[in-house]
């Protein structure tokens, strides 16, 4: 298996073991836009080139922005060469993302007293149970979770004596179909970029926006399409859930509502979000239908993994372009009661102090591109 996503999340940018200047690039392909970052090394710190986004919107025939798209191969190649150039990147080596939405990512509980060695022949067969199509047509990878990250410390059970752990091993798994591999296998193939690893989105937008916290954590991605909740302890996955509504939901309902063109709704959501204007006063009660279902479906995730595992997520950290949305995170922060705070991917990287306002901005739109290019620049180390 390739490096796991704890090993490098643990080991951080804080040590290059090579002297090279190459540049990465990480591509984030979504349903409603593509996104890159272009990170160079210099001595031991990540140092941000260029980055840039695109619509797809557009290359659908009479397709606008924000609008979400299945485009074929050819359509996309030509999404990320357009992005590519208007953004000025000029690697070739580059990684990127495989969407949740096209993976599966769960737990299995074995015995303790099985080897690590064994998993290669366990899993396949274990996950089979989790799987909906024949094994032979996903592609595997798998993560054992450390026990000293006992998801049980400190619970109690109703007698108020602590509950003990089953002797059990806990293993992360991801599996992602290989059509869906090839189709990126394909996209890269018409541009000249060299990608070495194709990554789930959800441990790129982890590796980038989570720091060392001790706490349990909950990152919220909100994209086009969905919605996807994951929670994270000690940098590991314990829990991901995806929510069918994300922000284009609240551009239509906005549509339709005020009686405009998808292509006005958008404008008026990036323009005024859930603070609505004077003009068209029951914006934010749109919105909030939209906003509210999310989070509504946000606390009953958190209250299924409290009540399962006896802890509390001490913290939220919001990605995803749909969380620039103004007013999402007061209104997150009163619906989740919990501390609520965007995702400052590019705090990881070092990049002119003029830029800080803009990178902050924009930061948590592009937690996926970056968090692909960090992986990739200490992979090249």
């Amino acid at each position: 298996m390739a490096n796991t996503f704890s090993k490098i999340l643990n080991d951080g940018l804080a040590i290059f073991k090579k002297t090279s200047n190459e540049s990465v690039v990480g591509i984030d392909i979504g349903s409603s836009a593509i996104k890159v970052v272009q990170l160079k090394k210099k001595g031991a710190k990540a140092v941000l080139e260029t980055y840039g986004a695109l619509s797809l919107g557009p290359y659908l025939e009479g397709g606008v922005v924000g609008q979400t798209t299945n485009l074929p191969i050819e359509k996309i190649a030509q999404g990320l060469t357009d992005v590519m150039r208007e953004a000025g990147i000029t690697t070739k080596q580059g990684a990127v993302s495989i969407p949740a939405s096209a993976s599966l990512v769960f737990l299995i509980e074995l015995p303790a007293v099985i080897d690590e060695s064994q998993l290669a022949s366990i899993i396949p067969t274990e996950a089979r149970k989790y799987i909906p199509v024949p094994i032979s047509e996903v592609s595997l990878d798998w993560w054992p979770i450390p026990k000293k990250d006992s998801a049980l410390d400190g619970a109690v059970g109703p007698d108020g004596k602590p509950l003990k752990e089953a002797a059990k091993t806990e293993v992360l798994v991801a599996a992602i179909h290989n059509d869906t591999i090839q189709k990126y296998r394909d996209i890269i193939a018409k541009t000249n970029l060299s990608v070495d690893f194709f990554e789930i989105e959800l441990f790129s937008s982890i590796r980038s926006s989570f720091g060392r916290e001790l706490s349990t954590v909950l990152i919220i991605d909100m994209g086009a399409l969905k919605t996807k909740l994951s929670i994270i302890e000690y940098g590991i996955v314990r829990k991901f859930h995806s929510i069918d509504r994300g922000s284009q939901d609240i551009t239509n309902a906005l549509s339709k509502s005020l009686g405009v063109t998808f292509l006005q709704a958008e404008q008026m959501k990036r323009d005024f979000g859930m603070l609505g204007n004077q003009k068209d006063p029951s914006m934010p009660e749109i919105i909030s239908l939209s906003v509210d279902y999310i989070l509504s479906e946000t606390n009953s995730a958190i209250l299924n993994y409290e009540r399962q595992y006896g802890k509390t997520i001490s913290k939220v950290i919001l990605t995803g372009g749909g969380v620039l949305l103004k007013g999402f995170k007061e209104r997150a922060t009163e619906q989740l009661r919990s501390e609520v705070v965007m995702a400052r991917p590019f705090d990881k990287v070092e990049a002119p102090a003029f830029l800080d306002n803009v990178l902050e901005t924009a930061g948590p739109e592009f937690a996926v591109a970056a968090g692909l290019a960090l992986r990739r620049l200490q992979e090249s180390s």
